[in-house]
């Protein structure tokens, strides 16, 4: 079946971002962003009839939001697979409007991580034959990965401290973004080691946060409040769960998820004209850029030298800041899909990119164990 432009993305809100109230829970933010992402669209909660939840404070965050929002939808999926969830739910979103299981589909997320601390609102399963090395995770976990990358083909410190300066000169373009002070490499590079090649500034922030998207038909979506963002194609692959069983540290399931999403959209990497990338650590934009094709394989720590995916630069890459400097609530994924449909909508204000028609936001979940790819388009894509 050809889904391509079948479904538009037609809401998208962040909740309060940053460090929120004491008293504040992660279904009080999906709640917020809910309620934004749908007055966004014009839309009103008794038009939702199908939910899409995922969190890691909860087994059951897609009964919870349900119960908290006080709507019974014909459709729920709570697919759990880490930070590229979102994506996931997209497609499964996608496929659920086509057929008639629902007709305007919600896609939310909220943690308070930050407020209550990364391990309070984690549900880490523990690999019992790595947990006896005592590693620090995730970062120990992407840290191989770089250590590998920089083995494999000379990838250098300074090179993966140039993504962190790409991230914070976007987000001191983002009035919401929670880190937006000047940071230079020597910065990143002088900051103190977290994991090898890791120091502070190659690592997300721990934020607090939710955001929220909304979706429904192509038709509908016309006569509502936002001009339509299409949903042109997706793909998903999975290669592990821990870390030690990733076959080739420095090749991830994106080099899967994306071909599939290039077939279903009709389009190649040429056509996107902004990317919202996955960044957990430096690490994951210059393993995604790679195997997203935007550059050979081992040559990602020249391409993103010089400033070329920062402001200015060949290549618009993670706009809003990114998990480096923007947000980080534990879940990401999310977060790539908003900025990527604001893009398209032209909205971004001081950062906006001339000219977006096509965007690609990629979400990665575990320890690049799950690699989701969306690519979404404007009108002139149709």
């Amino acid at each position: 079946m050809d889904l391509r432009g079948k479904v538009a993305l037609v809401g998208a809100a962040e909740s309060d971002l940053g460090k929120v109230a004491e008293n504040t829970s992660h279904l009080d933010l999906i709640g917020q962003a809910t309620m934004r992402a749908l007055d966004d669209a014009g839309l009103k909660l008794s038009d939702v009839d199908g939910v899409f939840a995922a969190t890691s404070q909860s087994r059951m965050v897609g009964l919870g939001t349900c119960e908290y929002l006080g709507i019974k939808p014909a459709y729920i999926d709570s697919t759990q697979i880490g930070g590229s969830s979102f994506m996931s739910h997209v497609s499964h979103a996608v496929a659920a409007i086509v057929t008639g299981k629902c007709q305007v589909a919600l896609i939310t997320y909220g943690s308070t991580q930050r407020t209550m601390s990364r391990a309070a609102t984690s549900q880490r399963e523990i690999a019992w034959y790595e947990d006896p090395y005592k590693p620090m995770m995730p970062p120990s976990a992407y840290a191989m990965a770089a250590a590998r990358h920089m083995h494999e083909f000379g990838t250098t410190r300074e090179q993966l401290a140039e993504i962190a300066v790409a991230a914070r000169q976007w987000a001191m373009k983002n009035p919401v973004a929670f880190n937006r002070d000047p940071l230079t490499v020597e910065d990143v590079m002088n900051s103190p080691m977290i994991s090898y090649p890791f120091t502070i500034r190659d690592c997300c922030l721990v934020t607090d946060g939710g955001g929220a998207i909304v979706l429904t038909s192509a038709d509908r979506a016309t006569d509502l409040k936002q001009p339509p963002v299409y949903i042109l194609g997706t793909g998903e692959h999975i290669s592990h769960a821990n870390i030690s069983c990733m076959g080739d540290m420095t090749t991830t399931a994106a080099l899967e998820s994306g071909q599939r999403a290039y077939a279903s959209a009709g389009v190649t990497k040429d056509d996107i004209d902004v990317l919202t990338l996955y960044d957990a650590f430096t690490i994951t934009t210059l393993l995604f850029l790679e195997d997203l094709g935007f550059c050979p394989k081992g040559e990602g720590g020249s391409f993103v030298e010089n400033g070329h995916i920062a402001p200015g630069g060949g290549l618009p890459v993670n706009t809003s800041g990114g998990g480096l400097s923007y947000c980080h609530p534990g879940m990401y994924g999310l977060f790539c899909l908003i900025e990527a449909a604001r893009q398209v909508r032209g909205e971004c204000g001081e950062r906006q990119v001339d000219g977006v028609d096509l965007a690609l936001a990629h979400g990665n979940g575990g320890v690049l164990s799950s690699e989701c790819t969306v690519i979404m388009g404007s009108d002139a894509t149709i």
